[in-house]
Protein backbone atom coordinates (compact mmCIF):
# COMPACT_ATOMS: atom_id res chain seq x y z
CA UNK A 1 0.00 0.00 0.00
CA UNK A 2 2.98 2.65 0.90
CA UNK A 3 3.95 2.02 -2.84
CA UNK A 4 1.01 3.41 -4.42
CA UNK A 5 0.03 5.82 -1.59
CA UNK A 6 -1.46 9.38 -3.14
CA UNK A 7 -2.01 10.83 0.22
CA UNK A 8 -1.11 11.08 3.63
CA UNK A 9 -3.70 12.28 6.51
CA UNK A 10 -2.24 13.51 9.44
CA UNK A 11 -4.20 14.66 12.68
CA UNK A 12 -3.41 15.19 16.47
CA UNK A 13 -5.13 13.48 18.75
CA UNK A 14 -5.84 14.73 22.60
CA UNK A 15 -7.72 12.46 25.25
CA UNK A 16 -8.26 13.43 29.25
CA UNK A 17 -6.95 10.68 30.74
CA UNK A 18 -4.80 7.53 29.72
CA UNK A 19 -5.25 5.88 26.37
CA UNK A 20 -3.23 3.54 24.13
CA UNK A 21 -2.96 3.14 21.09
CA UNK A 22 -5.53 0.08 20.26
CA UNK A 23 -8.40 2.23 21.71
CA UNK A 24 -7.31 5.47 19.30
CA UNK A 25 -7.57 2.40 16.64
CA UNK A 26 -10.90 1.12 17.96
CA UNK A 27 -12.47 4.60 18.17
CA UNK A 28 -11.30 5.77 14.79
CA UNK A 29 -12.94 2.43 12.81
CA UNK A 30 -16.12 2.29 15.26
CA UNK A 31 -16.96 5.73 15.00
CA UNK A 32 -16.88 6.52 11.19
CA UNK A 33 -18.39 3.12 10.92
CA UNK A 34 -21.61 3.55 8.32
CA UNK A 35 -21.00 7.74 8.64
CA UNK A 36 -20.09 7.85 5.15
CA UNK A 37 -22.35 5.17 3.04
CA UNK A 38 -20.80 2.23 1.94
CA UNK A 39 -18.43 3.31 -0.69
CA UNK A 40 -16.54 4.99 1.99
CA UNK A 41 -16.94 2.70 4.55
CA UNK A 42 -13.40 2.77 6.65
CA UNK A 43 -13.24 -1.08 6.95
CA UNK A 44 -14.57 -1.62 3.60
CA UNK A 45 -11.80 0.73 1.90
CA UNK A 46 -8.62 -1.03 4.09
CA UNK A 47 -10.07 -4.16 3.43
CA UNK A 48 -9.53 -3.39 -0.39
CA UNK A 49 -6.11 -1.97 -0.13
CA UNK A 50 -7.55 1.94 -0.80
CA UNK A 51 -6.86 2.98 2.78
CA UNK A 52 -3.41 2.11 4.43
CA UNK A 53 -2.12 0.94 7.82
CA UNK A 54 -3.70 3.11 10.37
CA UNK A 55 -0.29 4.52 12.16
CA UNK A 56 -1.02 5.97 16.13
CA UNK A 57 1.93 7.18 17.92
CA UNK A 58 0.67 8.00 21.56
CA UNK A 59 2.14 9.09 25.12
CA UNK A 60 0.20 10.20 28.82
CA UNK A 61 1.73 12.41 30.45
CA UNK A 62 -0.41 14.33 33.47
CA UNK A 63 -3.18 12.47 33.24
CA UNK A 64 -3.66 13.35 29.61
CA UNK A 65 -2.77 11.39 26.29
CA UNK A 66 -1.37 13.18 23.17
CA UNK A 67 -0.26 11.72 20.09
CA UNK A 68 0.08 11.56 16.36
CA UNK A 69 -2.19 9.56 13.89
CA UNK A 70 -1.13 8.75 10.13
CA UNK A 71 -3.37 7.41 7.27
CA UNK A 72 -2.44 6.32 4.01
CA UNK A 73 -4.62 6.39 1.27
CA UNK A 74 -5.39 5.68 -2.74
CA UNK A 75 -8.32 7.65 -3.21
CA UNK A 76 -9.06 10.66 -4.81
CA UNK A 77 -8.42 14.52 -3.55
CA UNK A 78 -12.10 14.34 -3.17
CA UNK A 79 -12.93 11.45 -1.32
CA UNK A 80 -9.22 11.79 0.93
CA UNK A 81 -10.86 15.03 2.15
CA UNK A 82 -14.02 13.88 2.81
CA UNK A 83 -12.36 10.87 4.93
CA UNK A 84 -9.77 12.69 6.86
CA UNK A 85 -12.80 15.51 7.76
CA UNK A 86 -14.91 12.21 8.93
CA UNK A 87 -12.11 11.70 11.52
CA UNK A 88 -12.47 15.37 13.68
CA UNK A 89 -16.53 13.16 14.76
CA UNK A 90 -14.62 11.22 17.33
CA UNK A 91 -15.78 12.54 20.66
CA UNK A 92 -14.33 9.49 22.84
CA UNK A 93 -11.83 6.97 22.78
CA UNK A 94 -12.62 4.48 25.35
CA UNK A 95 -13.82 6.35 28.27
CA UNK A 96 -12.35 9.52 27.86
CA UNK A 97 -13.14 12.65 26.37
CA UNK A 98 -11.01 13.20 23.23
CA UNK A 99 -10.55 15.40 20.64
CA UNK A 100 -9.15 14.42 16.92
CA UNK A 101 -7.97 17.69 14.46
CA UNK A 102 -6.85 16.64 11.01
CA UNK A 103 -2.99 18.83 10.49
CA UNK A 104 -2.65 18.39 7.29
CA UNK A 105 -3.08 16.23 3.75
CA UNK A 106 0.18 15.27 2.11
CA UNK A 107 0.67 14.66 -1.65
CA UNK A 108 2.85 12.07 -1.58
CA UNK A 109 4.06 12.36 -5.25
CA UNK A 110 4.45 15.69 -4.88
CA UNK A 111 7.08 15.10 -1.87
CA UNK A 112 8.50 12.47 -3.81
CA UNK A 113 8.69 15.69 -6.35
CA UNK A 114 10.25 17.59 -4.10
CA UNK A 115 13.46 14.88 -3.44
CA UNK A 116 13.76 14.34 -7.10
CA UNK A 117 14.33 18.04 -7.58
CA UNK A 118 16.82 18.57 -4.91
CA UNK A 119 18.28 15.62 -6.05
CA UNK A 120 18.48 16.54 -9.38
CA UNK A 121 20.18 20.04 -8.41
CA UNK A 122 22.49 18.15 -6.37
CA UNK A 123 23.98 16.39 -8.76
CA UNK A 124 23.87 19.28 -11.43
CA UNK A 125 25.85 20.20 -8.63
CA UNK A 126 28.48 17.59 -8.37
CA UNK A 127 27.92 14.70 -10.45
CA UNK A 128 29.04 16.47 -13.37
CA UNK A 129 32.90 16.89 -14.29
CA UNK A 130 32.85 20.69 -15.78
CA UNK A 131 36.75 20.32 -17.17
CA UNK A 132 37.04 20.80 -20.08
CA UNK A 133 40.49 20.20 -21.90
CA UNK A 134 41.69 21.95 -25.09
CA UNK A 135 43.84 20.24 -27.52
CA UNK A 136 46.93 21.03 -26.06
CA UNK A 137 45.63 20.35 -22.89
CA UNK A 138 45.36 16.89 -24.15
CA UNK A 139 48.56 16.59 -25.99
CA UNK A 140 50.37 17.80 -22.75
CA UNK A 141 48.83 15.24 -20.37
CA UNK A 142 49.81 12.26 -22.55
CA UNK A 143 53.52 13.67 -23.00
CA UNK A 144 53.41 13.82 -19.42
CA UNK A 145 52.40 10.71 -18.71
CA UNK A 146 54.61 9.02 -21.36
CA UNK A 147 57.61 10.93 -19.61
CA UNK A 148 56.76 9.74 -16.16
CA UNK A 149 56.63 6.60 -17.09
CA UNK A 150 60.07 6.77 -18.58
CA UNK A 151 61.63 6.48 -15.10
CA UNK A 152 64.37 4.07 -14.90
CA UNK A 153 66.74 3.11 -12.00
CA UNK A 154 70.71 3.56 -12.02
CA UNK A 155 71.92 1.21 -9.21
CA UNK A 156 68.80 1.19 -7.10
CA UNK A 157 68.42 5.17 -7.92
CA UNK A 158 65.49 6.86 -9.22
CA UNK A 159 67.08 7.79 -12.26
CA UNK A 160 66.03 9.09 -15.96
CA UNK A 161 66.59 7.09 -19.32
CA UNK A 162 69.51 8.31 -20.35
CA UNK A 163 71.55 8.69 -17.25
CA UNK A 164 73.57 5.36 -18.46
CA UNK A 165 75.04 7.13 -22.05
CA UNK A 166 74.93 10.78 -21.93
CA UNK A 167 77.90 12.77 -21.45
CA UNK A 168 76.30 15.23 -18.71
CA UNK A 169 74.26 14.42 -15.94
CA UNK A 170 72.07 16.05 -13.45
CA UNK A 171 72.39 15.38 -9.71
CA UNK A 172 68.91 16.14 -7.64
CA UNK A 173 67.75 15.12 -4.42
CA UNK A 174 64.84 12.91 -4.82
CA UNK A 175 62.13 10.70 -7.04
CA UNK A 176 59.74 13.48 -7.01
CA UNK A 177 62.55 15.96 -8.59
CA UNK A 178 63.11 13.04 -11.23
CA UNK A 179 59.56 13.12 -12.32
CA UNK A 180 59.32 16.95 -12.70
CA UNK A 181 62.37 16.44 -14.73
CA UNK A 182 60.84 14.26 -16.89
CA UNK A 183 57.22 15.92 -16.92
CA UNK A 184 59.67 18.91 -18.83
CA UNK A 185 61.72 16.10 -21.33
CA UNK A 186 65.20 16.50 -19.32
CA UNK A 187 65.90 12.72 -19.25
CA UNK A 188 69.63 12.58 -17.80
CA UNK A 189 68.55 13.16 -14.31
CA UNK A 190 69.52 10.94 -11.35
CA UNK A 191 68.53 11.32 -7.10
CA UNK A 192 70.79 10.76 -4.04
CA UNK A 193 67.68 9.91 -1.83
CA UNK A 194 68.86 12.14 0.83
CA UNK A 195 72.48 13.66 2.29
CA UNK A 196 73.95 10.50 2.51
CA UNK A 197 75.20 10.65 -1.17
CA UNK A 198 75.41 6.66 -2.22
CA UNK A 199 78.32 5.56 -3.84
CA UNK A 200 77.27 4.65 -7.25
CA UNK A 201 76.25 8.25 -7.34
CA UNK A 202 79.88 9.19 -6.65
CA UNK A 203 81.50 7.00 -9.12
CA UNK A 204 79.37 8.50 -11.99
CA UNK A 205 80.07 11.67 -11.18
CA UNK A 206 83.96 11.40 -11.72
CA UNK A 207 82.85 10.35 -15.16
CA UNK A 208 80.72 12.51 -16.59
CA UNK A 209 79.83 16.32 -16.34
CA UNK A 210 78.24 16.55 -13.56
CA UNK A 211 75.37 19.55 -12.54
CA UNK A 212 74.18 19.22 -8.86
CA UNK A 213 70.56 21.25 -9.07
CA UNK A 214 69.43 21.50 -5.83
CA UNK A 215 66.50 22.36 -3.04
CA UNK A 216 66.43 26.23 -2.27
CA UNK A 217 66.75 25.55 1.32
CA UNK A 218 69.47 23.98 4.03
CA UNK A 219 69.13 20.73 2.87
CA UNK A 220 70.04 22.18 -0.53
CA UNK A 221 73.53 22.96 0.83
CA UNK A 222 74.28 19.93 2.95
CA UNK A 223 73.92 17.87 -0.07
CA UNK A 224 75.98 19.77 -2.26
CA UNK A 225 78.63 19.34 0.66
CA UNK A 226 78.19 15.92 1.08
CA UNK A 227 78.26 15.82 -2.90
CA UNK A 228 81.34 17.78 -2.76
CA UNK A 229 82.81 15.52 -0.90
CA UNK A 230 82.36 12.07 -1.91
CA UNK A 231 82.06 12.88 -5.39
CA UNK A 232 83.62 15.45 -8.54
CA UNK A 233 80.98 18.22 -9.43
CA UNK A 234 81.82 20.73 -12.33
CA UNK A 235 78.20 23.21 -11.70
CA UNK A 236 75.77 24.13 -9.02
CA UNK A 237 72.40 25.33 -9.36
CA UNK A 238 69.60 25.89 -7.10
CA UNK A 239 66.20 26.53 -6.48
CA UNK A 240 64.63 29.55 -5.86
CA UNK A 241 64.77 30.41 -2.10
CA UNK A 242 62.71 27.73 0.24
CA UNK A 243 61.70 26.08 -3.00
CA UNK A 244 61.98 22.91 -4.38
CA UNK A 245 63.04 21.50 -7.47
CA UNK A 246 59.94 19.54 -8.01
CA UNK A 247 57.77 22.51 -7.30
CA UNK A 248 59.81 24.56 -9.84
CA UNK A 249 57.06 25.35 -13.11
CA UNK A 250 58.72 25.02 -16.55
CA UNK A 251 59.75 28.75 -16.65
CA UNK A 252 61.32 28.26 -13.55
CA UNK A 253 63.35 25.16 -13.71
CA UNK A 254 65.18 25.34 -16.48
CA UNK A 255 66.10 29.42 -15.46
CA UNK A 256 67.81 27.72 -12.53
CA UNK A 257 69.15 25.35 -14.59
CA UNK A 258 71.28 28.35 -17.29
CA UNK A 259 72.13 30.44 -14.63
CA UNK A 260 73.98 27.61 -13.12
CA UNK A 261 77.61 28.40 -12.07
CA UNK A 262 81.28 26.63 -11.66
CA UNK A 263 81.17 24.92 -8.67
CA UNK A 264 85.06 26.35 -8.04
CA UNK A 265 83.22 29.50 -7.52
CA UNK A 266 81.06 28.33 -4.78
CA UNK A 267 83.27 26.20 -3.16
CA UNK A 268 85.03 27.98 -0.64
CA UNK A 269 81.63 30.06 0.58
CA UNK A 270 79.28 29.16 3.49
CA UNK A 271 76.36 29.84 1.82
CA UNK A 272 77.22 28.47 -1.56
CA UNK A 273 72.73 29.35 -2.32
CA UNK A 274 73.71 32.98 -1.98
CA UNK A 275 76.83 33.25 -4.81
CA UNK A 276 74.24 31.39 -7.03
CA UNK A 277 72.74 34.20 -10.15
CA UNK A 278 69.13 34.80 -9.89
CA UNK A 279 67.15 31.50 -10.43
CA UNK A 280 63.46 33.48 -10.73
CA UNK A 281 64.14 33.59 -14.79
CA UNK A 282 65.42 37.47 -14.56
CA UNK A 283 68.54 38.92 -16.29
CA UNK A 284 71.26 38.92 -13.05
CA UNK A 285 74.11 37.89 -14.28
CA UNK A 286 75.67 34.53 -12.49
CA UNK A 287 79.33 35.46 -10.96
CA UNK A 288 82.55 35.72 -12.61
CA UNK A 289 84.41 32.45 -12.75
CA UNK A 290 87.72 32.45 -11.32
CA UNK A 291 89.63 30.77 -13.76
CA UNK A 292 89.06 32.32 -17.56
CA UNK A 293 88.86 28.58 -19.62
CA UNK A 294 85.83 28.77 -17.25
CA UNK A 295 83.70 30.84 -20.11
CA UNK A 296 81.18 30.05 -22.12
CA UNK A 297 82.35 28.13 -25.66
CA UNK A 298 83.02 30.82 -28.50
CA UNK A 299 80.15 30.97 -31.00
CA UNK A 300 81.10 30.91 -34.83
CA UNK A 301 81.05 34.30 -34.69
CA UNK A 302 84.36 34.89 -32.82
CA UNK A 303 87.40 33.30 -35.45
CA UNK A 304 90.89 33.03 -32.96
CA UNK A 305 93.90 32.24 -34.54
CA UNK A 306 94.85 28.58 -34.88
CA UNK A 307 98.38 27.08 -34.86
CA UNK A 308 99.00 24.71 -37.75
CA UNK A 309 101.35 22.62 -35.82
CA UNK A 310 98.54 22.11 -32.79
CA UNK A 311 95.48 19.82 -34.20
CA UNK A 312 94.68 18.34 -30.67
CA UNK A 313 92.54 21.59 -29.83
CA UNK A 314 90.98 20.84 -33.03
CA UNK A 315 89.77 17.31 -31.82
CA UNK A 316 89.37 18.44 -28.21
CA UNK A 317 86.81 21.10 -29.47
CA UNK A 318 84.86 18.76 -31.77
CA UNK A 319 84.70 16.38 -28.77
CA UNK A 320 83.03 19.00 -27.11
CA UNK A 321 80.58 19.81 -29.90
CA UNK A 322 79.46 16.34 -29.59
CA UNK A 323 79.15 16.68 -25.60
CA UNK A 324 76.86 19.75 -25.92
CA UNK A 325 74.41 17.75 -28.70
CA UNK A 326 74.08 14.90 -26.48
CA UNK A 327 73.45 16.96 -23.41
CA UNK A 328 70.77 18.80 -25.52
CA UNK A 329 68.93 15.92 -26.87
CA UNK A 330 68.91 14.69 -23.47
CA UNK A 331 66.14 17.35 -22.82
CA UNK A 332 67.99 19.71 -20.99
CA UNK A 333 69.73 22.99 -22.67
CA UNK A 334 71.28 24.08 -19.11
CA UNK A 335 73.39 20.98 -18.83
CA UNK A 336 75.61 20.83 -22.47
CA UNK A 337 78.99 20.38 -21.26
CA UNK A 338 81.53 23.45 -20.92
CA UNK A 339 85.20 23.96 -20.94
CA UNK A 340 86.19 24.34 -17.65
CA UNK A 341 85.85 23.08 -14.49
CA UNK A 342 89.00 22.70 -12.66
CA UNK A 343 89.26 18.64 -11.82
CA UNK A 344 92.05 17.71 -13.44
CA UNK A 345 91.22 13.93 -12.94
CA UNK A 346 88.77 13.96 -15.48
CA UNK A 347 89.39 13.85 -19.12
CA UNK A 348 86.77 16.99 -20.20
CA UNK A 349 89.04 19.05 -17.66
CA UNK A 350 92.04 18.24 -20.20
CA UNK A 351 89.74 18.76 -23.60
CA UNK A 352 88.72 22.16 -21.71
CA UNK A 353 92.54 23.14 -20.91
CA UNK A 354 92.77 22.47 -25.10
CA UNK A 355 89.81 24.27 -26.31
CA UNK A 356 91.10 27.12 -23.90
CA UNK A 357 94.17 26.99 -26.57
CA UNK A 358 92.83 25.85 -29.82
CA UNK A 359 89.44 26.61 -30.60
CA UNK A 360 89.15 26.28 -34.22
CA UNK A 361 86.24 28.27 -35.99
CA UNK A 362 83.60 26.70 -38.35
CA UNK A 363 83.47 27.34 -42.02
CA UNK A 364 80.14 27.94 -43.62
CA UNK A 365 80.56 24.72 -44.87
CA UNK A 366 81.04 23.16 -41.40
CA UNK A 367 78.26 24.97 -40.17
CA UNK A 368 75.89 22.64 -43.40
CA UNK A 369 77.51 19.50 -41.72
CA UNK A 370 80.52 19.03 -45.09
CA UNK A 371 83.77 19.53 -44.64
CA UNK A 372 86.04 22.01 -46.72
CA UNK A 373 86.39 20.62 -49.91
CA UNK A 374 88.93 22.01 -52.89
CA UNK A 375 88.07 25.03 -55.19
CA UNK A 376 87.55 22.97 -58.22
CA UNK A 377 84.76 21.20 -56.26
CA UNK A 378 83.58 24.03 -54.95
CA UNK A 379 82.86 25.54 -58.58
CA UNK A 380 81.64 21.84 -59.74
CA UNK A 381 78.97 21.89 -57.00
CA UNK A 382 77.85 25.62 -57.62
CA UNK A 383 77.81 25.33 -61.21
CA UNK A 384 75.23 22.41 -60.35
CA UNK A 385 72.80 24.76 -58.08
CA UNK A 386 71.27 25.85 -60.84
CA UNK A 387 69.53 22.17 -61.46
CA UNK A 388 69.03 21.64 -58.05
CA UNK A 389 66.89 24.88 -57.91
CA UNK A 390 63.69 22.67 -58.59
CA UNK A 391 64.53 20.50 -55.86
CA UNK A 392 64.61 23.16 -53.13
CA UNK A 393 67.27 24.01 -50.56
CA UNK A 394 69.21 20.88 -49.54
CA UNK A 395 71.60 22.37 -47.10
CA UNK A 396 71.17 25.42 -43.95
CA UNK A 397 72.75 27.57 -46.34
CA UNK A 398 69.88 27.31 -48.76
CA UNK A 399 67.26 27.61 -46.54
CA UNK A 400 68.75 31.00 -45.34
CA UNK A 401 69.20 32.11 -48.99
CA UNK A 402 65.28 31.00 -49.26
CA UNK A 403 64.15 32.67 -46.53
CA UNK A 404 66.16 35.92 -45.32
CA UNK A 405 67.93 36.55 -48.73
CA UNK A 406 64.31 36.85 -50.07
CA UNK A 407 63.17 38.53 -47.97
CA UNK A 408 59.85 36.56 -46.82
CA UNK A 409 59.27 37.83 -43.49
CA UNK A 410 59.25 34.26 -42.69
CA UNK A 411 60.61 31.35 -40.13
CA UNK A 412 61.44 28.08 -41.29
CA UNK A 413 62.17 24.73 -39.22
CA UNK A 414 64.39 22.24 -40.14
CA UNK A 415 65.13 18.82 -39.09
CA UNK A 416 68.46 16.89 -38.54
CA UNK A 417 68.32 16.34 -42.22
CA UNK A 418 67.46 19.88 -42.98
CA UNK A 419 64.11 18.71 -43.84
CA UNK A 420 61.49 21.38 -43.65
CA UNK A 421 59.61 20.60 -40.19
CA UNK A 422 56.92 23.74 -40.89
CA UNK A 423 56.84 27.36 -41.63
CA UNK A 424 55.26 30.41 -40.84
CA UNK A 425 55.46 34.55 -40.47
CA UNK A 426 58.15 35.55 -38.96
CA UNK A 427 56.32 37.31 -36.26
CA UNK A 428 54.55 33.90 -35.04
CA UNK A 429 58.35 32.69 -34.85
CA UNK A 430 57.74 31.91 -30.96
CA UNK A 431 53.96 30.16 -30.99
CA UNK A 432 54.89 28.04 -33.94
CA UNK A 433 58.19 26.79 -31.76
CA UNK A 434 56.16 26.15 -28.63
CA UNK A 435 53.52 24.17 -30.26
CA UNK A 436 56.17 22.37 -32.58
CA UNK A 437 56.13 18.34 -31.54
CA UNK A 438 59.20 17.93 -33.41
CA UNK A 439 61.61 19.69 -31.59
CA UNK A 440 63.40 21.31 -34.88
CA UNK A 441 67.21 21.24 -35.17
CA UNK A 442 68.15 24.34 -37.25
CA UNK A 443 65.49 27.84 -37.20
CA UNK A 444 65.54 30.02 -39.87
CA UNK A 445 64.36 33.49 -39.44
CA UNK A 446 63.75 36.44 -41.68
CA UNK A 447 63.89 38.69 -38.49
CA UNK A 448 65.85 40.14 -35.53
CA UNK A 449 66.26 37.16 -33.15
CA UNK A 450 65.20 38.36 -29.51
CA UNK A 451 65.81 37.56 -25.88
CA UNK A 452 62.37 35.50 -25.79
CA UNK A 453 62.89 33.27 -29.01
CA UNK A 454 66.71 32.97 -27.82
CA UNK A 455 65.42 31.44 -24.46
CA UNK A 456 62.23 29.22 -25.48
CA UNK A 457 64.61 27.62 -28.62
CA UNK A 458 67.10 26.53 -26.06
CA UNK A 459 64.32 25.23 -22.99
CA UNK A 460 62.89 23.07 -26.73
CA UNK A 461 66.75 21.69 -27.45
CA UNK A 462 67.43 23.57 -31.02
CA UNK A 463 70.49 23.34 -31.93
CA UNK A 464 71.18 26.63 -33.84
CA UNK A 465 69.51 29.48 -35.08
CA UNK A 466 69.83 31.88 -38.31
CA UNK A 467 68.64 35.30 -38.22
CA UNK A 468 68.17 38.15 -40.75
CA UNK A 469 70.61 39.75 -37.70
CA UNK A 470 71.19 39.35 -33.82
CA UNK A 471 69.65 41.51 -30.98
CA UNK A 472 70.97 42.69 -27.89
CA UNK A 473 70.89 39.25 -25.46
CA UNK A 474 71.02 39.73 -21.29
CA UNK A 475 72.41 36.14 -21.75
CA UNK A 476 72.85 33.63 -23.94
CA UNK A 477 72.65 29.50 -23.74
CA UNK A 478 75.62 27.82 -24.32
CA UNK A 479 73.24 24.84 -25.66
CA UNK A 480 72.52 26.96 -29.13
CA UNK A 481 74.62 28.25 -31.64
CA UNK A 482 72.86 31.60 -32.63
CA UNK A 483 73.82 33.48 -36.29
CA UNK A 484 73.42 36.09 -38.63
CA UNK A 485 73.06 35.25 -42.20
CA UNK A 486 75.87 38.20 -43.14
CA UNK A 487 77.83 36.26 -40.64
CA UNK A 488 77.75 32.89 -42.37
CA UNK A 489 76.95 34.29 -45.97
CA UNK A 490 79.96 36.27 -46.98
CA UNK A 491 82.82 33.55 -45.81
CA UNK A 492 84.26 31.31 -49.18
CA UNK A 493 82.90 27.70 -49.57
CA UNK A 494 86.26 26.46 -48.66
CA UNK A 495 86.27 28.15 -45.28
CA UNK A 496 89.07 30.27 -45.86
Amino acid sequence: MEDTSKYLIHATVTADGVVERSDVVGAIFGQTEGLLGDDLDLRDLRQSGKVGRIDVEIASTGGQSHGQVTIATSLDKVETATLAASLETITRIGPCRADLEVDEIEDVRAAKRKEVVDRAKELLRTGFDDTIMSSEEILAEVRQHVRVEDITEYEGLPAGPRVTDSDAIIVVEGRSDVLTMLKYGIKNAIAVEGTNVPDAVAELTRHRTVTAFLDGDRGGDLILEELAQVGDIDYVAFAPADNSVEDLDHHELFAALRNKVPYETVSELNEPREAVAATDGSTTPAPPPSDPRAASPKTIDEEPEQSDSDSTGAEASAADSRTERTATESGSTATAAEPGGGHTAKAKTERADATDTQSPSRSADEFEGNSAEPDDTASKRQSDSAGDADRGPETVYGHANAIIRDGTDRVRFLDAETEPIDESVASDAYAALESLETVPTTVVLDDILGQRLLDLAADRGVDRIIARSLGQFTKRPTGVQIHAVDDIAERPPNGG
